[in-house]
């Protein structure tokens, strides 16, 4: 090749490469989903006996969209009478069908629901993240997907209890008060309803006020199933519906999943009433980041585990324990990822971070990374642009944090890392378990001996091992402490709702 082309090449290259160089971070296009394949409808009322009903309280409240606050919908507020009306048809479903209905044909009617949730599985994604604020990937990828799978799993279930329980006899309780959040809207319900109409159970069941749409869209696909009227009621409205349905001298078993604080309160409630109960309540999950961990892998999880979700799981990573060697490429790969993430439109497919659910859920989350700040704890967020309305928060990370700061001590609900240090795996273990929630737990490390001597210590009812967040219907979860107790999923999730005889034929 001649000189000058040569040299005309080389000038070419280096152009090309400072030209890549100055360019800005890559963007991607925008892609929404479309909503247009959900219908809302004005009003919703409540779900009793088969059929929406307007509330006797009389009474309603919005429903916002938080990524826009825009009020998608004026929802039914169930007062006494109504939570009344709705226990009391529960227990003549139970009474008059259900209870004695072969396992076979309830299991027919779940795997109706089950098909169904399938088939409008878009629907059903794209109203979660309107409602909810979270992104549709999430929606699309996680949520739906196992909401129908619990029900393919439960309705398996449903002719196999006496194998399920060998020399016991198996027997539903008779009425489920359930009350459920707003962080997995409509996982949470598949989470209480298959397990319950599985066993023989009716329900009536509570979804959060914030998020209610998704259980009344189910309550149609359950119309559609044609399960008997009154197996299935939903009451919406906000913690006096739910104490209603709890304290009402009908219900036999209580399901909650929310906030320590309730937990407790209902504890108390149903002390010396002979209530069946299951707590699923908060968390401050430790992730444990070895020095021979694989460590891209490791920061994938992370982010995976507090960041996609906006930290609204219960059992979010918040608390990131790394060790001392390699604390400093983890920090730098966790900045480099906390960069590309992208905030913005829940409805965007591009989107990593949605939108906070409420204003009050975002102003707690204020809250608590400004006691970060003051505490002595340095911030990281990284440069974005938040959406002009809406309820947002900048995925944020700390380090310099103490086992003291509110930060590592409290469930923030929000995409906000605590990172914290140790040398040993002995630290590493006293500093996971200090704390009262012992909810899950995640371990990375290459010594499958580790692993195990790690698991077998922590105190938390669900560790995952160089992964986090993954769920699947055969795999039982729930906390200890003040984490609650009892199970869901699994084999495990079924016994809350049975009572058992002893069987004489046995032995």
């Amino acid at each position: 090749m001649p000189e000058r082309e040569r040299d005309e090449l080389e000038r070419r290259k280096a152009a090309a490469s400072s030209a890549l160089a100055e360019r800005t971070p890559f963007a991607y296009a925008s892609a929404p989903e479309s909503s247009e394949i959900v219908r809302i409808e004005d009003r919703y009322g409540l779900f009793i006996g088969g059929e929406f009903v307007e509330p006797k309280s009389g009474r309603w409240f919005g429903t916002l969209n938080p990524a826009t606050e825009e009020v998608l919908s004026e929802v039914a507020e169930a007062g006494p009478e109504d939570v009344d009306l709705a226990v009391t048809t529960a227990r003549a479903a139970w009474e008059e069908s259900w209870r004695d209905l072969p396992g076979r044909e309830r299991a027919k009617y779940m795997y109706r629901i089950a098909r169904q949730l399938q088939e409008r599985s878009r629907e059903f994604a794209v109203l979660e993240t309107i409602d909810g604020g979270k992104p549709i990937k999430e929606s699309r990828d996680v949520d739906v997907p196992l909401a129908a799978a619990h029900f393919f799993y439960y309705a398996g279930w449903a002719d196999k209890l006496d194998y399920a329980f060998p020399g016991r006899l198996p027997r539903p309780i008779g009425v489920a008060g359930q009350v459920i959040p707003w962080n997995f809207p409509l996982l949470m319900a598949a989470w209480k309803l298959a397990p319950a109409l599985a066993t023989g159970n009716t329900v009536v069941l509570k979804p959060a006020e914030t998020t209610p749409l998704t259980a009344l869209l189910l309550a149609e696909v359950i119309q559609e199933a044609d399960l008997p009227p009154g197996v299935v009621n939903i009451v919406t409205g906000a913690g006096e519906t739910g104490s209603n349905v709890v304290t009402h001298e009908a219900v036999d078993k209580v399901a909650f999943t929310g906030s320590t604080d309730v937990g407790k309160i209902i504890q108390r409630a149903v002390a010396g009433t002979g209530k069946h109960l299951t707590l699923e309540l908060g968390g401050k999950a430790a992730n444990i980041v070895f020095e021979d961990a694989a460590l891209d892998q490791a920061v994938e999880g992370i982010v995976n585990g507090i960041y996609f979700n906006q930290g609204h799981v219960c059992c979010a990573g918040s608390r990131l324990f790394v060790q001392e060697s390699v604390f400093e490429p983890v920090l730098e790969r966790l900045k480099e990822r906390l960069a590309t993430l992208r905030v913005g439109d829940p409805l965007d497919k591009n989107t990593d971070v949605g939108a906070i659910n409420s204003k009050q859920q975002l102003r707690k989350i204020e809250e608590l990374v400004e006691s970060g700040v003051e505490e002595g704890a340095e911030i990281y967020q990284p440069a974005c642009d938040l959406p002009a309305r809406g309820y947002w928060f900048r995925p944020t990370l700390f380090t310099g944090v103490a086992q003291s700061h509110r930060i590592a001590r409290e469930e923030i609900f929000g995409p906000v890392l605590s990172v914290l240090t140790f040398r040993t795996p002995e630290e590493a273990l006293e500093k996971a378990n200090n704390t009262p929630y012992g909810l899950s737990a995640g371990v990375w490390t290459e010594k499958g001996s580790r692993i195990l001597w790690m698991t077998s210590r922590l105190r938390a009812g669900v560790i995952w091992a160089n992964t986090f967040n993954r769920f699947d219907p055969s795999s039982p979860f729930g906390g200890y402490k003040e984490s609650g107790f009892g199970r869901e999923g699994g084999l495990h999730g079924l016994e809350p709702y049975l009572e058992f005889e002893e069987d004489g034929r046995a032995g």
